[in-house]
């Protein structure tokens, strides 16, 4: 199991959105890297990175802040956000970037990702992100008519890293993970997964960690990260101590 704290980067600030939308948003620390090191002093070993700017517009203007988070931790680092190509996945990997997440590509561009798959093993993960049960991309803003389910059986079998599944209507507002869409989800792919989305309290860490939820890969930390109601130390010693025990 693992705990993934969460850097989203908007303008090159660390915010957190509601329901994934881009209009509210809360600023938690106007310096990305500066949070990102507080997160390595409290022991986490992986960070989750979304460039919101890119995802949305593609914009490039929070490059050199991902760069510098890269550079001056020692976390693990999967990031996504606006990566459609594979120029841009090799510029990521190549500047330290362990994992590289593809989101609206891995419902348009198949293609890329069973290249990307196939090329860089292990290192690409996908993002599946839903409302109800049905994928939405571009940044959350768009949504289809595709099931969770069905298209991560497109990309068993490939060398992916990981899904990252995340229920929109639980992201940012403290409304507890969806365990079960998730585990679900984990069940009917050979691909482990992360769940997403709404994570609020020590009870979600205690309830990951339970036996039935074993098939989970891990989970992002966000909001109640920021927001100080969940323990960091905690958390970590509760996922610990079960590795431990196993």
């Amino acid at each position: 199991m693992i705990l993934y704290p969460a850097i989203d980067i908007k303008n090159n600030e660390c915010v957190r959105l509601k329901l994934g939308r881009m209009d509210q948003s809360t600023i938690y620390n106007k310096n990305p890297v500066d949070q990102a090191i507080i997160f390595e002093r409290l022991g986490f070993d992986w960070l989750h990175v979304v460039d919101l700017d890119a995802a949305v517009s593609n914009s490039r203007i929070n490059i050199d802040t991902i760069l510098e988070i890269v550079n001056k931790t020692k976390m693990s680092i999967q990031l996504g956000g606006g990566i459609r190509d594979i120029k841009t996945i090799e510029f990521w990997l190549n500047a330290g970037v362990d994992s590289v997440i593809l989101g609206t590509a891995a419902v348009n561009r198949p293609d890329l990702v069973i290249e990307a798959a196939k090329n860089f093993t292990n290192s690409i993960s996908i993002a599946l992100d839903s409302r109800d049960g049905n994928i939405s991309i571009e940044g959350w803003e768009k949504s289809t008519n595709i099931k969770v389910e069905d298209l991560a059986k497109k990309y068993c079998d490939l060398g992916i890293r990981s899904i990252i599944h995340t229920d929109i209507n639980r992201d940012g507002i403290l409304k507890g993970l969806n365990i079960a869409e998730s585990r679900s989800l984990a069940n009917s792919s050979s691909i482990p997964v992360v769940v997403s989305g709404g994570l609020k309290s020590i009870e979600d860490i205690k309830n990951l960690i339970l036996p039935e939820n074993k098939i989970l890969m891990g989970a992002i930390m966000g909001r109640a990260l920021y927001d100080k109601k969940i323990d960091p130390s905690e958390a970590l010693n509760l996922v610990n101590d079960k590795k431990k025990d196993q």
